[in-house]
């Protein structure tokens, strides 16, 4: 097996919830269950939390994690994984593992790095789970996703796609957004300009596509609460004090 690292983006100021990954559920932070997560995968050799902040920097490193500290102005989770790997050459492939996703399973993660190594033609690899919520289906921040018969992302939006011009002839996929990147393929992405649709739907996958980049897609059952608002984080706290 290459050497595969599970880098996890964590942040503090954030626009909807502001310190997210330090909120704590049964006195554990939120950064502190996807670590856990992460560290029971079957094939990941490092597993490193990327930060801007020593806040959070002193929480990983009090519960035993590794962490490397990365520059504030980054865009976006990508950018700064980028910059952790391009500090470590021998990572052959990099998972992109959001730090306010504490229900994401060792079982998703690992999914996600067999399809990025088992593809040589692929750059990308991500996760989709099939929905008939209509609620989701219409939600714009739950981005839908299709692909084609070899499981190949064709568009991702945060409008419902395909259009119901026919009912009942095609499925509706929520996209997960957890990533998986071969090395260059990370590096390529995080130096090429915004396109008019990633800045149209503010979807940074787009930038890829749009690129020519290919994005491979792996179906799990997965339908983790992601930690972006107080109300996320009150869900999470009454699914796990239960």
């Amino acid at each position: 097996m290459e050497n595969i690292a599970i880098i996890i983006p964590a942040r503090y100021g954030s626009t909807r919830l502001n310190a997210k990954p330090l909120l704590k559920v049964n006195n554990k932070p939120i950064i502190q269950y996807v670590w856990e997560a992460a560290k029971k995968s079957k094939y990941a050799s490092s597993v490193i939390v990327a930060t801007d902040d020593e806040r959070i920097a002193s929480c990983v490193g009090g519960f035993g994690g590794v962490y490397k500290m990365t520059d504030k102005n980054h865009k976006s989770g990508s950018d700064r994984i980028a910059q952790v790997a391009l500090n470590h050459r021998e990572f052959d492939y990099i998972i992109n593992l959001q730090g306010d996703e504490p229900q994401i399973t060792p079982k998703a993660i690992d999914c996600a790095i067999k399809t990025l190594i088992e593809d040589d033609n692929c750059d990308i690899s991500t996760l989709v789970r099939e929905t008939n919520n209509q609620e989701q289906i219409n939600n714009p921040n739950c981005v839908k996703c299709v692909f084609d018969n070899n499981f190949n992302a064709l568009y991702f939006s945060r409008c419902p796609i395909p259009y119901k011009r026919n009912e009942g002839c095609a499925k509706y996929y929520i996209h997960i957004g957890l990533y998986g990147y071969k090395k260059e393929s990370l590096f390529r992405l995080t130096k090429l300009e915004q396109t008019p649709l990633e800045k149209q739907e503010s979807l940074e996958q787009l930038r890829a596509l749009q690129n020519g980049m290919k994005i491979k897609v792996a179906i799990t059952d997965l339908n983790p609460i992601g930690i972006d608002t107080m109300e996320d984080y009150e869900n999470f706290k009454k699914i796990m004090e239960a």
